[in-house]
C-alpha cells in the first residue's frame, strides 16, 4: 500500500509502507532506501 510521511516540517516522501513503530511513525520504502517519518492523515481519516 502506498503511504505518505513528513519528515521534519517540510518533506514530504511517499512510498510502500513498510511497518509501524510504536511511537506513531511509519516507514516506508523508495526503491532501495527505507525512510521513517510521521504518516499523513488520509482523506477517509479526515471525514470521521
Amino acid at each position: 500500500m502506498l503511504r505518505t510521511i513528513t519528515i521534519g516540517s517540510a518533506v514530504s516522501v511517499q512510498g510502500i509502507y513498510v511497518r509501524d513503530f510504536p511511537d506513531g511513525r511509519i516507514a516506508v520504502k523508495v526503491d532501495d532506501e527505507i525512510y521513517t517519518g510521521t504518516p499523513v492523515a488520509r482523506a477517509a481519516d479526515k471525514l470521521h
